[in-house]
């Protein structure tokens, strides 16, 4: 049995991931801080859904080295899953610190404290935003990536530069995961089918930015996960996978098929392409099929019902700040270790 932590395990990958190595019988603890970057009633409603999976999470952050190592030593932990992150990329136009001070002061005070413990294997997350505005399709490991676009694909591969000189240096095993546009259940909000959703139902309109004319490998969260986990059991020294659906689908096919599971027409608003923002991405996946047996199996259309389906329920009741009692949130704010 595997002991494993996850960092950002209130987000929306670390949820899933946490309740499908439970589900498997992984011991499973989690680590997040409740970053307000989006509803946090979301983030709580996960944390509620986890307890009472039995998946301990405590409230805190990533750069306290004594309380991570501790967290380390007493739970016996095997593996790390470092995903906790400032996500988004037009954010980092307006608050580049943010991004400074989680995904790249946060990312190496996970792994000095990860150091400590050598036969504890490093599991983190990457982006295809590494990719930047590369010519060519689609996108390769083997690729430079040396031209992000954006200051969030910039810290993403500032973590895999870092990463490997930690393995060169201590011999930690480290395995990065670029992933692909990741939705489904339980999603981050700021996401475009996520507002699209939410404003098609609302009757408002939606931004539709480079007037349509983008694509983007849509990666079903059930997919994600069955190749993260590929990659914790693989345990590799030092590698880069791609988790991508290896099947780019254009903004405009993504709004129809959202338009027909929700059974309304969206009021589009055309608008040209923002600063950061790339026109494609497309995951090759040739390493991950033949290392991880990664081959992703859910279509755009069946991920997006699940959405629709998922956000109508959830949606369906009031998450407002009195939905998640004082006391709920003080049996998940830990900041001392208890069995």
């Amino acid at each position: 049995m595997k002991r494993i932590l996850i960092t950002g395990a209130v987000g929306f990958i670390g949820y899933h991931l946490a309740i499908e190595l439970k589900k498997r019988g992984d011991f499973v603890c989690g680590l997040d801080n409740f970053n307000p970057y989006y509803d946090q009633n979301l983030k709580w409603a996960r944390a509620k859904e986890l307890k009472e999976e039995q998946i301990e999470i405590f409230q805190a952050d990533i750069q306290d080295a004594d309380f991570l190592s501790h967290l380390l030593e007493e739970k016996k932990i095997t593996h790390v899953v470092h995903l906790a992150a400032q996500a988004g990329v037009r954010y980092s136009l307006t608050n580049p610190k943010l991004y400074v001070t989680s995904n790249l002061d946060g990312f190496v005070s996970v792994l000095e404290c990860v150091k400590n413990f050598q036969n504890i294997k490093f599991v983190y997350a990457s982006s295809s935003s590494v990719y930047g505005n590369n010519k060519k399709i689609p996108f390769s490991v083997n690729d430079n990536t040396d031209a992000p676009s954006n200051l969030y694909g910039a810290t993403k591969k500032a973590n895999e530069v870092i990463a490997t000189s930690y393995h060169h240096l201590y011999d930690l095993s480290v395995t990065g995961l670029r992933y692909f546009t990741v939705y489904g259940p339980w999603g981050r909000p700021d996401m475009a089918y996520y507002r699209f959703t939410k404003n098609i139902l609302e009757k408002k309109p939606i931004q539709v930015f480079n007037f349509g004319k983008m694509k983007r490998d849509f990666t079903y969260i059930d997919d994600i996960i069955r190749g993260t986990i590929s990659a914790i059991d693989l345990e590799a020294e030092c590698e880069i996978f791609n988790l991508g659906n290896n099947q780019p689908i254009e903004l405009l096919e993504l709004i129809e098929i959202i338009e027909e599971c929700v059974g309304m027409k969206a009021e589009k608003e055309f608008l040209p392409l923002q600063p950061g923002e790339v026109i494609e991405t497309y995951a090759d996946i040739k390493e991950s099929q033949e290392r991880l047996n990664f081959i992703p199996t859910t279509s755009l259309k069946k991920g997006i019902q699940h959405f629709v389906e998922w956000y109508k329920n959830f949606y369906r009741f009031s998450f407002s700040e009195n939905s998640f009692n004082a006391a709920g949130r003080a049996s998940i704010r830990s900041d001392a270790i208890s069995e």
